[in-house]
């Protein structure tokens, strides 16, 4: 490799395992010969990792290997399948500073959120324990006398899992693990930003835990090798977590292909505050809520919406204290705030709030960036035909929109095309449930964060947010198997009508 790596406080996993490869079970060099260099937002020009860049010729071998794999883990023991978990989670705990720094490098994600990532993660590692022993059959009425039916949830073979950028390792451990635990082989495409700490981090722990080579897949690649993922034979299913534009052309070729498939897309959500509200607590919460992850998740929220009296005092305050925050490199202590992923994406949050500027919207703080750092950036005199209200922003960007009553609250919450979460806040909980009824989103937090998330709990989108094919607790159970219907006869007595 000509490329000069930065240095990195991690030496985990080694990366004389992984650089310039691919993950099979062991690390190889893809038939392709070609690398991906990977340059992170902290690290000024100079490369944050290089990876095998997987073609569409590797990504059918993986395919292949994967499920060629699959049917010996099937038959693999409730206790020994469910060690394996238990040893992955350990594992993740046991590297957790070493996690940290990869998705701080990768990513540039403040140590609070790196730490949301593998907390969660683990969480997720240990729920698919559980969900080796889950029930997954119901015995059936006989059709005749002496006939034994029954009905089992069969694993699908191999999943396709291609995660997002923004929160690699806890969101390819989402599908990931509970795919694994249900006696699927899965193929991973991480994001060509994040290989790292979305894929060769999460191929390690595993690794480590004894899972039996093969069954986990790491394909590193660009929009080429996700397209031969969707359209690969060996594929029963593909979940993808990501853009809503990437994500309707994985539906479109997904159902070409009569394959299942995930999608949990963008968002653009709203943050509800009523006048009976506990102001400390709705401020507190929303500034939060929309910085997290250095504003760069479908969870985090844009559009805050305030009742008329509350909304002057609400502005101020929210304005003083995003002020307060500075973005700055996230490896420092005591930084809430880091960098923008990329130029690219630096330019789109530019952008929204330039035109939305010039559309007659005022900036009270933020609003330009310093190169990579875009700060906490508040807007008022925002309509509803306006960019920072209309688009999924995906950046520390508050829009400030007063309602005078429930209904409008509604109406103005639900004038947009994604449906994934939102967040309202009262002291009145009934009135909240009420309202909450009428919101067009599959995921709703009274006076909480909207980015709450749980293994245990369903998670989805609806309209521009997704399919509704929920991730979590018993919802994995539906997604990564398949009903296969039996019938025992212990004497051939064939009917009539099939009689030759």
């Amino acid at each position: 490799m000509t490329e000069t790596l930065t240095q990195s406080a991690s030496t985990w996993p080694n990366p004389e395992t992984w650089t310039g490869k691919i993950y099979d079970g062991t690390w190889i060099t893809p038939a392709s010969g070609q690398i991906m260099t990977v340059t992170g937002p902290l690290e000024d020009g100079t490369a944050t990792a290089v990876v095998g860049l997987a073609s569409p010729e590797d990504v059918a071998a993986a395919s292949a290997r994967a499920a060629a794999t699959q049917r010996d883990w099937e038959e693999v023991g409730v206790a020994d399948k469910a060690a394996i978990f238990h040893k992955a989670a350990e594992a993740a705990q046991r590297h957790a500073a070493d996690i940290t720094s990869w998705i701080q490098r990768e990513v540039g994600a403040v140590s609070a959120m790196a730490g949301v990532e593998i907390g969660y993660g683990t969480e997720i590692i240990n729920q698919a324990a559980s969900l080796v022993a889950a029930p997954r059959g119901e015995v059936l009425p006989p059709i005749k006398p002496g006939q034994f039916s029954y009905a089992r949830r069969a694993p699908l073979g191999v999943v396709g899992v291609i995660g997002p950028w923004n929160a690699p390792f806890m969101l390819g451990l989402r599908s990931l693990a509970p795919a694994l635990a249900l006696g699927n082989a899965v193929v991973l495409k991480p994001a060509p930003a994040t290989p790292i700490s979305g894929g060769a981090a999460i191929a390690q722990l595993f690794e480590e835990a004894g899972l039996p080579p093969g069954l986990l897949q790491v394909v590193p690649g660009d929009v080429e090798a996700g397209d031969a993922l969707v359209r690969d034979p060996n594929v029963a299913s593909i979940s993808f977590t990501g853009s809503t534009k990437v994500g309707r052309e994985v539906g479109r070729v997904a159902g070409e292909h009569f394959k299942r498939v995930q999608l949990e897309l963008g968002g653009n959500n709203a943050f509800i505050v009523l006048d009976d509200a506990d102001f400390e607590a709705a401020i507190a919460t929303g500034l939060a809520c929309s910085i997290l992850g250095n504003g760069q998740g479908c969870l985090c929220i844009g559009r805050h919406l305030v009742h008329e009296s509350l909304v002057d005092r609400y502005t101020t305050e929210i304005a003083r204290r995003a002020a307060d925050v500075h973005p700055a490199d996230p490896r420092q202590p005591g930084v809430f705030l880091g960098p923008v992923i990329n130029q690219r994406q630096v330019d789109h949050l530019t952008r929204v709030v330039d035109e939305t500027v010039a559309a007659g919207a005022k900036v009270l703080t933020g609003g330009k960036p310093d190169g990579q750092f875009f700060p906490p950036t508040v807007l008022t005199n925002v309509d509803r035909s306006m960019p920072a209200f209309a688009e999924e922003v995906f950046g520390p960007v508050i829009s400030i929109v007063p309602f005078s009553s429930d209904a409008e609250a509604v109406e103005i919450a639900n004038d947009t095309e994604y449906g994934l979460t939102a967040a309202i806040f009262s002291r009145n909980t009934s009135r909240a449930q009420t309202i909450a009824k009428r919101l067009n989103v599959n995921k709703i937090h009274i006076n909480d964060v909207t980015a709450l998330a749980t293994a245990w709990a369903p998670l989805s989108g609806r309209g521009a947010s997704g399919n509704a094919a929920a991730f979590g607790g018993t919802s994995d159970l539906e997604a990564y198997t398949q009903w296969q219907w039996v019938t025992v006869s212990n004497e051939a007595d064939v009917p009539g009508a099939f009689a030759l």
